[in-house]
């Protein structure tokens, strides 16, 4: 009866333990993507952004301006593949065609500042960096076509190999603090011996000057000095 008992765990372990693996292999391939040719990458942040599954889209000004930046024309890729872009009768709108596979596209807000077009019917993107283009279908999981450069992203491409960094991610945004004025220690010593300066509106006026009283003027030596006038009563009248 012990034993059944210990056993128990162990057993229940055993059991689940292959839905365990099944998760961690189900999630490691929802992070990545298998290329043409069984190359497995993995997924950008724009593959696992969601596509927009409303067909009925108004593209606004802002969706508009990003329209004017997409490349057209024949777009060579790697394995022999070429995607071709040309606009649509609707302005804001694209056709994106490789091999037999046709997409209706239209700009959409990227994660990455990249150039997003998506058809939410058929579940496709388009993305185009500055170095190459991708096509991708988040309905089948898989890369369609992939790098895929003009002569512009070429050149752009030949550069990064120089100095390469990982277009496809949100730059960290870097938080700069102001600048703080630190004074010397001299200063701040002389600042403290110092007693604190006085404002101008806390000192009292200075009292008016008095008038000045002339002094008499000095007698002669020997000569006493004068009496005082007293002025004269007139004499009472008798009647």
């Amino acid at each position: 009866m012990k034993f059944a008992i210990a056993a128990f765990p162990l057993a229940l372990l055993l059991a689940t333990a292959p839905a365990l693996v099944q998760a961690q292999v189900n999630h490691a391939a929802k992070n990545t993507v298998k290329k043409r040719g069984g190359k497995v990458v993995p997924k950008t942040v724009e593959e696992k952004t969601p596509i927009d599954d409303d067909p009925a889209v108004v593209l606004t000004d802002a969706d508009l301006l990003v329209a004017k930046q997409v490349l057209t024309g024949d777009i060579p890729c790697e394995l022999g593949a070429t995607v071709h872009i040309t606009p649509h009768k609707r302005e804001g709108f694209f056709i994106v065609r490789t091999g037999i596979q046709r997409f209706r596209m239209h700009p959409v807000e990227s994660k990455t500042g990249a150039i997003r077009l998506e058809d939410p019917v058929a579940g496709a993107m388009w993305l185009q960096l500055s170095n190459k283009s991708m096509l991708m279908s988040q309905k089948m999981g898989k890369r369609l076509a992939d790098d895929c450069m003009n002569p512009a992203q070429m050149a752009v491409n030949e550069g990064l190999k120089k100095n390469p960094i990982n277009i496809l991610e949100p730059a960290p945004v870097k938080v700069v603090a102001p600048a703080v004025a630190v004074e010397s220690p001299a200063a701040i010593a002389g600042t403290a011996a110092s007693p604190p300066a006085t404002p101008a509106s806390a000192v009292p006026p200075p009292a008016p000057a008095a008038p000045e009283t002339p002094s008499p003027a000095a007698a002669p030596a020997g000569t006493a000095p004068a009496a005082p006038v007293v002025p004269a009563v007139p004499a009472a009248t008798t009647n």
